[in-house]
């Protein structure tokens, strides 16, 4: 049967236009075999656009259209939603790139009007062949996982389940809260992080949709969109929470004593130990790291004094298995570690502090209860330095980005110095300001004006510690002039980096990093929260750097894309997968072990694929010596008849 194919070619303005021909292409088009109609317009995206094509298709009766326009990656379900409107099967609707592929990488307009035409050729030779298919459906599991129990994890969590949907949250600390609980007060408002944490944190610990799992890592996960299946390990804490009385008497006996990761090593904490006053879950962990030993017991002194009799030595690690539809990977950060900021002393003087251990001096609940005091010799620091972008936009040593909240971190830092010693002076070294948020203009004027933070524009050359002091030698580039400060303290705002681990868990996950180890979104722009792996959507600082309420923002939009699945009877899957010809196929194995998505598996010495799993790549085509393997849409024939297009086009 003789094929009736529509080509539509857009101008995208002057995106597609200014580099290609765009009416020659389309005359050139309709004389080419099999196609019926061929037109061009401005913006064939647009609802005049889809209006012509569809009616294109009703009066020509159509079977079959290409349009060559962007990315399919932004317009393919549009057209393809416009060609189901006009009566034909969707998958019958293909894309020709001819903006990112073509006009987009020219600048001699005769050579890209040619290529625009060969790719246009290529994929009416590919839509030629195609079958009519429909999507494949699958059931969908209401329930979904969270892992990191920081302000963006805590945010999605609570979002699903007030949303009433049952969710996982899953921590690897002995307590939710990251990094914002261990924060005095947060900007431009200068209000109590803890004031503001807390009450999430116990909400989070009795709502009754929330399974809280701390002190637990994700090991495995399997499944696709709509039917995960996790296994988390869950670490012993030695201690039964429902019979502790939070008394507080093991820790008095307990002989170890380690730097406390609460308070960044500016404190120490026993080997049995609860992270911090208001922890969620309200309970103590034994530190089988620290403790002198427990297989023999070498110390038992915790045990001896419980009186409710909560520490048990038998508790065993556990593996879990749960069954969740969506997952929202909300893992955090770190700061860039201090072995890698020699330079500046930090790891060598007691006094170079990073913004995580000044945040723990300011706040009441710190190991100085709120008083700023020098950790050399617990002295109120007279002169303070503020170093910005420590680690950050120097790609030639550390990291090429720029971590964003620094700046205004620093401005708030200050602030709180001043605030807490009226008499002393800060002095912060910047590249330039960065304070592009709500207010947050306003707030580092405040801390210029009122409070009489010193700015200088330079870089630091050189810190060293000398009689008692700390020398900061820099440059002020709006002066010209060398700058020497004897410093009391000196603080760094060193990068953010993503989380420790959380390269590892990428790789469990199937989710792309970018070149800096952050979790990569599918799309900039219009899939900011979603990762290129379908049900898997990314939170806060695990994508990149950001403030709280960036943070907040972008976690409750992940709890909304994992709604939009949770709340569907079915989910639909893209029918362009492979298939296996099983009269030629040998059961050989390869195409399983180069399948990027586990979707290949041998059943009775042949090879099955798994339709849901599948993403149609061809990686299995591509190997297999038999020709037994091809994916819809994408045979052999057609790339075959694609390439000889493209080569005699």
């Amino acid at each position: 049967m003789k094929k009736r194919i529509g080509y539509f070619i857009c101008h995208c303005g002057i995106n597609i236009a200014g580099t290609v021909d765009v009416k020659r292409v389309s005359e050139d088009l309709a004389s080419y075999p099999g196609i019926i109609h061929s037109e061009d317009y401005v913006y064939m995206c647009s609802d005049p656009g889809q209006s012509r094509m569809i009616e294109a298709i009703k009066e020509k009766k159509l079977d079959k259209v290409v349009i060559a326009c962007c990315s399919p990656t932004l317009h393919e379900t549009t057209f393809r939603n416009a060609a189901r409107t006009a009566g034909i099967n969707s998958f019958q609707c293909e894309i020709a790139n001819v903006r990112e592929q073509c006009s987009w990488v020219h600048k001699d307009k005769v050579k890209a009007t040619e290529k625009a035409i060969k790719i246009s050729k290529s994929v009416i030779e590919r839509a030629r062949f195609n079958e009519s298919l429909e999507p494949i459906s699958i059931p969908v599991t209401r329930r979904a996982l969270v892992i990191g129990g920081g302000i963006s994890g805590i945010q999605s969590a609570l979002d699903l389940a007030n949303s009433g949907y049952e969710v996982v949250l899953v921590e690897r600390s002995p307590s939710i809260g990251g990094h914002m609980i261990q924060l005095s007060e947060t900007f431009p408002t200068l209000d109590c992080s803890q004031c503001i944490m807390t009450p999430k944190m116990v909400e989070v610990s009795k709502h009754p949709k929330i399974k809280l799992l701390t002190y637990s890592e994700v090991q495995d996960i399997s499944g696709y969109v709509g039917n995960f299946k996790v296994k988390i390990l869950k670490k012993p804490t030695f201690v039964d929470p429902d019979k502790c009385t939070l008394c507080d008497e093991c820790t008095t006996v307990c002989p170890v004593a380690v730097p406390n990761e609460f308070d960044l090593g500016l404190t120490r904490r026993r080997a049995i130990y609860i992270p911090f006053p208001q922890a969620i879950p309200a309970t103590y962990t034994l530190d089988i790291n620290h403790c002198p030993g427990l297989v023999p017991i070498a110390c038992g002194k915790c045990a001896d004094v419980c009186e409710p009799k909560a520490i048990d030595y038998d508790m065993k690690p556990e593996i879990l298995e749960e069954e969740v539809g969506s997952i929202i990977v909300s893992t955090g950060f770190d700061l860039y570690g201090k072995d890698e900021m020699a330079e500046y002393g930090y790891g060598t003087y007691e006094d170079v502090l990073d913004g995580l251990q000044f945040e723990r001096l300011c706040s009441a609940s710190g190991p100085t209860m709120g008083k700023i005091l020098r950790p050399s010799d617990h002295k109120e620091p007279k002169e303070v330095v503020f170093i910005q972008c420590v680690g950050s936009r120097d790609p030639e040593q550390h990291c090429a980005y720029c971590s964003k909240i620094c700046c205004m971190y620093t401005a708030k830092h200050a602030m709180l110095y001043k605030h807490h010693v009226h008499d002393g002076q800060a002095y912060v070294f910047y590249i330039d300001i960065r304070s592009g948020g709500k207010g947050y203009e306003e707030f580092v004027q405040r801390a210029v004006e009122e409070d009489g933070v010193v700015y200088l524009r330079g870089k630091v050359s050189k810190i060293f510690e000398e009689n008692g002091k700390i020398r900061v030698w820099g440059v002020d580039t709006l002066s010209g002039k060398d700058i020497e400060i004897k410093a009391d303290m000196v603080v760094l705002a060193m990068a953010i980096r993503p989380s420790k681990g959380a390269d590892e868990l990428a790789k469990k996950l199937k989710i792309a990093m970018d070149k800096d180890g952050f979790l990569s979104e599918a799309h900039p722009k219009l899939r900011p929260v979603e990762s290129v792996t379908s049900g898997m959507f990314l939170a806060g600082a695990a994508q990149a750097p950001k403030d709280i309420p960036e943070a907040v923002a972008q976690a409750s939009g992940a709890a909304v894309k994992a709604v939009n699945i949770l709340s569907q009877e079915k989910l639909y899957h893209a029918p362009t997968v492979a298939a296996v010809n099983s009269t030629l196929c040998t059961g050989c194995g390869m195409c399983v072990d180069v399948c990027p998505y586990e979707a290949v598996s041998l059943a009775e010495g042949k090879a099955n694929v798994n339709e849901v799993l599948c993403e149609g790549c061809g990686t299995c085509m591509a190997t297999c010596l038999r020709a037994a393997a091809s994916v819809k849409n994408v045979t052999p024939q057609q790339v075959h008849n694609m390439i000889i297009a493209s080569l005699e086009g």
